[in-house]
């Protein structure tokens, strides 16, 4: 039901947070909106020191990144989920055996996602019109917005900002997509989620690029999911005899994480592994033609690398290149 506050209309938090339980999230909270500062100042260093290499895009549009009522107009409160994504198959841990990192196995959460917060806005704006409430807005966000998800999904309580830049949950540990729906309506926040990485280093020492550089300040020039995803042309020297099997991203900073024990199999089964993806084929990934391509990466967040560079990945491997 809704309740009036200080002259403004607000939907009962709890009610939205069971639906979106109910719709496919896994954890669900609510951060009301203010424009970022300290953030805003941390990923203005950040862009100073070349660390987004080629992401020219996260350089854009910062005064929308930092304020989400640039993105919504009125936006009053955000409500973010997390979907966890764990697969119980493991990676072969042989040395430099082919790997492909574990949220690309299945399909593509950005539909995912979308879906359930789609779903959820809907709902939400009939229930508002039963009450009387016909200026209702929202946008939803899953990567696709200049939008700052992991700052966002701290403040509503979903977890904190590990030491490698991703976010952990007590739940799940950082197997969790992250999706967000901004709202204009006003809704009870949630308290910001409390750091729990304390002096553990484990993810920093374990990257063999040493891509994180400081806790929380992440080199992606020298990340191997950058490389292998983002990075057009050749790959650096120094860095892609240190791909350790990785054709498509890398979790070595996940494995090594003391959270990531507290992982569970999700309940969403399109994102267990495809065929082929688990124990990918190298000299198929390093000779694949455009047929194979199409049948292998339909609908898998593999598409985002596109054909030649996951070529260029297979063959880096094999010492090929």
């Amino acid at each position: 039901m809704f309740i009036d506050r200080r002259g403004v209309t607000i939907l009962d938090a709890g009610r939205i947070k069971a639906r979106a339980r109910e719709l496919g999230a896994d954890v669900v909270g609510i951060a009301a909106t203010e424009p970022l500062v300290e953030e805003a100042d941390e990923l203005a260093r950040w862009l100073r020191l070349g660390y987004n290499g080629t992401m020219t895009w996260m350089a854009e549009k910062l005064d929308v990144r930092n304020d989400p009522s640039r993105l919504l107009p009125g936006c009053r409160s955000i409500i973010v989920i997390a979907v966890n994504y764990h697969a119980p198959q493991l990676h072969l841990r042989f040395p430099n055996f082919p790997k492909i990192s574990r949220y690309a196995w299945g399909r593509d959460y950005h539909p995912v996602l979308s879906e359930i917060l789609r779903r959820l806005a809907g709902e939400m704006e009939g229930w508002a019109r039963d009450e009387g409430v016909d200026d209702f807005r929202h946008r939803v966000a899953v990567d696709t917005a200049p939008f700052r998800d992991k700052v966002w999904a701290q403040r509503a309580g979903i977890g904190w900002q590990g030491k490698n830049t991703l976010l952990l949950t007590r739940e799940f540990g950082s197997w969790v997509f992250i999706g967000s729906l901004l709202t204009t309506l006003e809704l009870e926040p949630d308290r910001a989620h409390p750091d729990h990485c304390g002096t553990c280093t484990r993810c920093i020492e374990a990257c063999p690029t040493r891509a994180i550089v400081y806790p929380r300040k992440l080199d992606a020039r020298a990340c191997i999911s950058y490389l292998t995803i983002e990075h057009a042309g050749q790959l650096p020297a120094r860095y892609g005899e240190n791909l350790c099997g990785w054709i498509f991203g890398c979790d070595m900073c996940q494995d090594v994480c003391p959270w990531n024990r507290f992982a569970k199999p999700t309940r969403n089964k399109a994102f267990y592994p495809r065929e082929g993806l688990l124990v990918p084929d190298l000299h198929l990934f390093g000779h694949m033609d455009e047929e194979s391509y199409e049948k292998l990466t339909a609908g898998t967040p593999i598409r985002r690398a596109g054909r030649e560079r996951l070529r260029r990945n297979a063959l880096a491997v094999m010492g090929l290149l």
